[in-house]
């Protein structure tokens, strides 16, 4: 699902949020209502929430919650632009919260921050998306249960693109000349977010590296990519770019007001998007880049994750083990009644009707077939630096290879930290 739409994300706040709880260890816990009210049976929990866009989503995880007999889980549903600040500076508190959903950062694992979670999940753990089981795994233990995979994708309208002349482009350069016809006085070809880095590991995917090796080692810094940061340098001078649009990429708005012809999004914009657009959606992976490249599709999501050093670690355990191991019906639920997601579960992903026609069916296609996963190891620190690379090359014309290399220092000094 995706952040509210009526958030705008300060991506370097975040950022600056997740490279660690210590930077934020002035803040205070986010207001003094922490949830922990009793009236239920059992332990009191309490489970922090990002405000989703989505209607109903709200009600619905606090229906899940209230279900539950073994303990009163209550919860605190965070808006606003700053989620993330808020979880890490409320997690330096005692009124920390005991369950909270995050993405998986070796940081929270090596600060001993997230509890193991490996004994709720091996039962089932030939069930889940081995993709989503890796992601979370460290030395061997599994840390967090996914809740819903996102698949990204490019959205286009096929009536523009008949009525440009337009196929659906395969690589890179095919997608740039797509944009230069799709352009008119009144829509941009593309939009591929405000500052472009939202397309940041499929481009490196697509270029055929990803961001680390097997063994932790920095594999992003190749000719392929460089020579990707030129296009896309390239395509961000020629005019046929969307910039600065009202709301970034995650959310559907530019492509339903006919801003763009071609936008970077989710799976889960697909009902907003049909609701407006009817059928003329279709969707494509981010294009081959370079001659040993290969089309991508980058996963997003959302995980659940127990607060190791909380005062009910195995109440939150339990919690979390009814919610998202045995309550099949609340993942199918939370996965397709709300915006279209794939549930981490297989079993529930072959079963799930809303996914199985249609333009949910083939993106369930294109995440089986195309599908990449973040790395555990590819921390915060290393996503801004990467992130540092675009903004230098694309914006500002840059040298690539120059700033790959710079870049590439500064990984290799934080992979120095976490591994020696």
């Amino acid at each position: 699902m995706s952040a509210s739409s009526n958030m705008n994300w300060d991506r370097r706040n975040v950022l600056r949020a997740a490279m660690g709880l210590a930077a934020v260890g002035g803040l205070a816990a986010c207001g003094g209502n922490t949830g922990r009210s009793g009236g239920g049976s059992g332990d009191a929990l309490v489970q922090y929430f990002h405000a989703y866009g989505e209607a109903g989503v709200e009600q619905a995880v606090k229906r899940y919650a209230k279900e539950y007999k073994d303990a009163n889980v209550a919860t605190q549903w965070i808006t606003g632009n700053n989620y993330e600040q808020k979880l890490f500076a409320a997690l330096l508190t005692k009124n920390a919260p005991d369950v909270f959903e995050f993405h998986p950062q070796i940081q929270l694992v090596k600060s001993g921050q997230v509890a193991d979670l490996t004994d709720i999940i091996e039962p089932v753990k030939d069930d889940f998306n081995q993709a989503d089981i890796k992601s979370h795994t460290v030395d061997g233990k599994i840390y967090g249960i996914r809740m819903i995979d996102d698949p990204q994708f490019l959205f286009y309208r096929p009536s523009l693109f008949k009525k440009a002349g337009v196929e659906v482009p395969t690589t890179l350069e095919e997608l740039i000349e797509a944009a230069d016809k799709l352009t008119t006085s009144k829509v941009k070809g593309l939009f591929l977010g405000n500052d472009l880095t939202s397309v940041d590991r499929p481009l490196i995917w697509s270029a055929g590296a990803d961001t680390l090796t097997a063994d932790n080692k920095p594999a992003f810094n190749t000719d392929a990519v460089a020579e990707g940061l030129k296009q896309l340098r390239g395509l961000f001078t020629s005019g046929n770019l969307l910039l600065d649009a009202p709301a970034d990429s995650w959310d559907p708005s530019a492509f339903i007001q006919g801003l763009t012809a071609i936008q970077w999004c989710g799976m889960w914009a697909m009902p907003a998007m049909q609701k407006a657009l009817g059928d003329d959606i279709g969707i494509f992976p981010f294009p081959k880049v370079g001659s040993a490249g290969k089309q991508s599709v980058y996963n997003g999501g959302w995980s659940m994750f127990v607060n190791a050093k909380g005062k009910n670690v195995e109440a939150a355990k339990e919690y979390v083990k009814w919610l998202w191991i045995d309550q099949k019906k609340h993942q199918e639920d939370f996965a397709t009644s709300y915006g279209f997601h794939i549930p981490p579960r297989t079993s529930l992903a072959a079963s799930a009707t809303k996914l199985k026609s249609g333009l949910p069916a083939e993106g369930v296609k294109l995440f089986n077939e195309f599908g990449h996963f973040d790395n555990i190891g590819w921390t915060q620190a290393m996503i801004a630096a990467f992130w540092d690379v675009i903004a230098n090359t694309v914006r500002k014309d840059g040298d690539p290879k120059a700033q790959l290399d710079a870049c590439e220092k500064k990984v290799n000094a934080e992979l120095k930290k976490l591994f020696g």
